[in-house]
């Protein structure tokens, strides 16, 4: 039996345990953070709420005799992905990260990359008043200071203050639509739109939206990979890598 724990809560981390589902021989567990109070869950066994940093997720992979990790989470999960790093790397189970490839401008595009969600903050009052936000709830803080600005929101669960003290809140989850997002965001006279480098296809539309209405797009760099970990982009590929480690057999 080859056990496998994939850390995810994004579409790939789904995909791949419904792929692994069908394998003969192999047990997987996904794991969800619990960021959100009604996720979409995969095929087969969950696990959720973290483990408590590496050293319980060292405790973990060792009680439940696990062969093989896969870090699917969010590519902006980067202390769950140091968490994975640390804990495999101690307990000797290889470990593999799955990651969508990063969004990339097109003809039209006006956008401005940032290093973290302050410089996108620091950028806005210079770029326009009206501020679509798409960086998540836990975000809002950061932008909290900037009184004189406008926001709309987007998540899935409601913010917790502080928050900015112009704010609209659309509870919403994806996919959307091209045409969904244009209706957006002229209804609410969008200046510009801020969002993180999340890549996929779900939430592609807002930035097609912003390039044919001409908006400015600022948009947060991803933290950089951890160097020596064995890394893909697609499913089909995690799948190949899996199959290699299970031939081998296993950790």
């Amino acid at each position: 039996m080859l056990n496998i724990l994939v850390l995810g809560g994004t579409d790939e981390a789904r995909r791949l345990a419904a792929a692994l589902a069908g394998w003969a021989g192999t047990h997987v567990v996904s794991s969800l953070a619990g960021r959100v109070r009604d996720p979409r869950l995969p095929v087969g066994e969950v696990h959720e709420g973290g483990f408590g940093g590496p050293a319980g997720l060292l405790t973990w992979l060792g009680d439940r005799r696990i062969d093989v990790v896969v870090d699917a989470t969010h590519p902006f999960a980067a202390r769950m992905t140091a968490s994975a790093v640390e804990a495999t790397g101690r307990a000797g189970v290889p470990l593999l990260i799955l990651r969508r490839p990063g969004w990339r401008a097109g003809p039209g595009d006006d956008w401005r990359w940032t290093p973290s969600l302050a410089a996108a903050a620091g950028l806005l009052p210079a770029l326009g008043g009206r501020i679509f936000l798409t960086t998540g709830r836990r975000s809002l803080p950061v932008f909290a200071g900037l009184d004189d600005l406008w926001f709309l929101a987007r998540s899935v669960d409601p913010p917790e203050p502080p928050v900015p003290c112009r704010l609209q809140v659309l509870l919403s989850r994806g996919p959307f639509t091209v045409d969904g997002e244009l209706a957006l965001m002229r209804e609410h006279r969008v200046d510009v739109l801020v969002t993180k480098d999340s890549g996929g296809r779900m939430t592609t539309a807002k930035l097609l939206a912003a390039r044919e209405l001409g908006l400015p797009v600022v948009i947060v760099r991803r933290p950089p990979r951890p160097a020596g970990v064995p890394a893909v982009e697609t499913v089909e590929e995690a799948l190949a890598w899996l199959a290699v480690t299970r031939d081998s057999g296993g950790g």
